[in-house]
């Protein structure tokens, strides 16, 4: 499973958004103890505490700059660590997720292939049909693959005479045509008859290499 394969620390994404909450909370505290050092004449991190004489300053409470301070070092060591866990943990949802859509797109590719298991081999594919010809009202189109035309099919096609034959043997009555087209097989019922173009079906057939 996905989440095996992330590792046996994996985190959930719940459990993430704890790690940001958590992350933003130290962020607010870090910051109010910036604002006691503001609020003590901006002393900052690094001003001296010492008066020119080495006597602790009476202008600021020392006590709480220095617990400040304290605080501020405590809770940035403990920032730095929960970035890199949330670092990690992002990496590993990504990865996961990532694993996800690959998998899910194999089963969609599997199911795709079993919804289709092993269509007919095609002899002749289509690669002209003249508008109002009756291959055109018949829905014949460039570029179908066909599989079977009337008694013709994949097992006894030697040559395209092969499909003349049965056009002259069926003008007027409806012959029935499989195709493949986008990966699916399709029926048509294909008359064969006078119209105002060349021939009786008014599309161009080739023969497959098999």
């Amino acid at each position: 499973m996905a989440e095996e394969a992330a590792g046996p620390e994996a985190l959930s994404v719940r459990e993430v958004q704890e790690l940001v909450r958590r992350k933003d909370e130290l962020e607010a505290q870090i910051k109010a103890c910036y604002a006691v050092l503001e609020g003590q004449k901006g002393v900052g991190m690094n001003e001296p505490l010492v008066d020119a004489e080495g006597y602790p300053r009476a202008d600021v409470d020392v006590y709480q700059v220095r617990a400040a301070r304290h605080n501020v070092i405590c809770l940035q060591n403990d920032h730095k660590a929960l970035m890199l866990q949330v670092e990690k943990a992002l990496h590993q949802l990504h990865a996961r997720e990532k694993e996800k859509q690959a998998k899910d797109e194999a089963e969609a590719q599997a199911e795709a292939m079993n919804q289709n298991p092993s269509l007919p081999q095609p002899f002749a594919r289509v690669n002209a049909v003249t508008p109002g010809s009756p291959a055109s009202i018949s829905g014949l189109q460039v570029d179908d693959e066909i599989i079977e035309f009337g008694s013709v099919d994949t097992h006894n096609f030697q040559t395209l005479q092969n499909i003349a034959t049965v056009v002259q043997h069926s003008e007027g009555k409806p012959l029935s045509v499989t195709v493949i087209r986008g990966g699916k097989k399709l029926h048509l019922g294909l008359t064969p008859k006078q119209w105002a173009g060349k021939g009786l079906l008014g599309c161009n057939i080739l023969p497959l290499q098999r």
